[in-house]
């Protein structure tokens, strides 16, 4: 059994900044790329940002200059750190991870339960 808890989410005004936290645990032999998604009201879920185990990453155009990913591989976490927030960044933010399980061969697709990140004007 593989668990994502995300954590640090919340209400901040615009301008300011947040730092997501999004913890693997269980029978974990392996993480390959870690990420984050977000779903604002209304719409489709969109990616935000990747981080692979080599440590490459790519980010959403809308974030890019503001938000900025890394990962802590002994620690099975990866980070999401938020500057300059926009109303528009309002969203559940989603943490997500490509894990491969003990005793298996693939790795496969395992997400958290979200968190919330407000942002007011």
């Amino acid at each position: 059994q593989v668990r994502l808890v995300e954590s640090g989410g919340g209400l901040v005004q615009a301008g300011g900044s947040l730092r997501l936290s999004c913890a693997a645990s269980g029978s974990i032999f392996s993480i390959n790329a870690m990420g984050w998604d977000r779903q604002a009201p209304g719409k489709k879920r969109e990616l935000v940002a990747r981080i692979t185990s080599g440590g490459s990453t790519n980010y959403a155009d809308s974030v890019k200059g503001r938000f900025t990913i890394s990962r802590d591989n002994a620690k099975n976490t990866v980070y999401l750190q938020m500057n300059s927030l926009k109303p528009e960044d309002t969203a559940v933010y989603f943490c997500n991870a490509d894990i491969r399980v003990v005793d298996t061969v693939w790795g496969m697709d395992y997400w958290g339960k979200g968190t919330l990140v407000t942002v007011s004007s």
